[in-house]
C-alpha cells in the first residue's frame, strides 16, 4: 500500500551535514527493502506561489498558503505493507528528530491513469 510522508521542517534552519547523510542512509534502506518509490526536496518557501481561482479569475500571492512555523520541505512516497510499517519507517526519516512528518495512505482513483504500476495499490 503506497504512503506517502511528508517532510516539515522550520525553514530559519539550515539541513545538518547529520540530516542530509541521514536521509541518504534513509533512501537506501527503503531502496533495499524494495518500498522505495520516489522522493524530492522542496525548494523554499520563499520560491513558492499560491494560486486560488475566484471567480473564474486566477489570483496568485507569494508564498505558501498558511503562515506556520514548519514548512513542508519534501516528501518520500513509500510501498509499506500497512500503517504500521510506514510509521515504522517515519520515525527513522531524520527530519522526524527537529521536525515533523505527516503518513497519508494514497489513494487510487478508479479510473485515474497512474505513473506507477496499479498492483502497488491494495
Amino acid at each position: 500500500m503506497l504512503h506517502m510522508f511528508l517532510l516539515y521542517h522550520d525553514p530559519n534552519e539550515e539541513p545538518s551535514p547529520e540530516i542530509l547523510e541521514g536521509h541518504f542512509a534513509f533512501a537506501r534502506e527503503v531502496r533495499q527493502r524494495n518500498a522505495y518509490v520516489t522522493s524530492e526536496a522542496l525548494a523554499g518557501v520563499e520560491t513558492a506561489k499560491t494560486l486560488r481561482v475566484r471567480g473564474g479569475k486566477p489570483l496568485s500571492t507569494d508564498g505558501p498558503f498558511a503562515e506556520t512555523k514548519e514548512v513542508l520541505g519534501g516528501y518520500y512516497v513509500l510501498d509499506c505493507r500497512d500503517f504500521d510499517e510506514a510509521l515504522e519507517y517515519a520515525a527513522k526519516i531524520p527530519t522526524a528528530d527537529t521536525g515533523s512528518v505527516e503518513i497519508r495512505p494514497v489513494l487510487n482513483v478508479p479510473g485515474w491513469e497512474y505513473s506507477l504500476p496499479g498492483e502497488r495499490f491494495s
